[in-house]
């Protein structure tokens, strides 16, 4: 339950997102995890990452209209666009889009709001988290690629930090599938806080060049 409550988004390029909140979270699960003993600051860490992620959850409640809004100006995307690019952003954009109501639903049943149950809704949003993190790695399209030179670091930045996700969003799928349930918890804060402090540095370039 608690590690479905963890696979939270918000590293994709076009959800909206809490990054401080999230590398704090992240770093306060790896170093709790990295550190020795169970209690004490490594169980004040790892009490301290949870409450974050909870945190970040209910912030989340707040976000589904922002992202339908992009979903909708972006629509089928631009003409002069790569079909293909066109039609796996409109996929990446629905399953981010369905995220939320399910990661809503999950939250209500956990709290007593509604009669569910959570486990297969944390289990449908984070699969659906999934699917859009891989959609986003296999985006990149030969138009891309002709502007490699200029936009390289940018788009390997995106593939690993939409990779780390990824890796976390199988981990906390139900135990069978691939690795899902195998990761050691100090694993876990390390991709989550490579993946967050990536967006983070992404997030303040794009706020320069606007600024420029």
């Amino acid at each position: 339950m608690d590690g479905w409550m963890r696979s939270s988004p918000g590293s994709s390029r076009t959800l909206p997102c809490h990054p401080q909140v999230r590398a704090l979270s992240y770093g306060c699960q790896l170093a709790g995890a990295a550190l020795p003993g169970p209690g004490g600051l490594p169980g004040g860490l790892l009490a301290a990452s949870a409450q974050l992620s909870s945190c970040r959850t209910a912030l989340r409640l707040f976000d589904e209209l922002a992202m339908l809004r992009h979903s909708c100006s972006y629509g089928l995307g631009p003409e002069g666009e790569d079909a293909l690019v066109r039609g796996l952003s409109v996929l990446s954009n629905v399953a981010n889009q369905l995220y939320y109501p399910c990661e809503h639903l999950a939250w209500a049943a956990d709290v007593g709001i509604v009669r569910a149950a959570s486990q297969r809704w944390w289990a449908r949003s984070t699969a659906l988290w999934g699917c859009a993190l891989l959609l986003g790695i296999l985006r990149p399209s030969p138009q891309r690629q002709q502007k490699l030179r200029a936009q390289v670091k940018a788009e390997l930045l995106s593939i690993l930090m939409d990779t780390a996700d990824l890796c976390n969003a199988i981990h906390w799928l139900p135990p069978g599938f691939l690795w899902a349930g195998r990761f050691p918890p100090w694993l876990v804060g390390l991709l989550g806080t490579i993946s967050s402090l990536i967006g983070i540095y992404q997030a303040s370039r794009g706020a320069n060049s606007e600024a420029a």
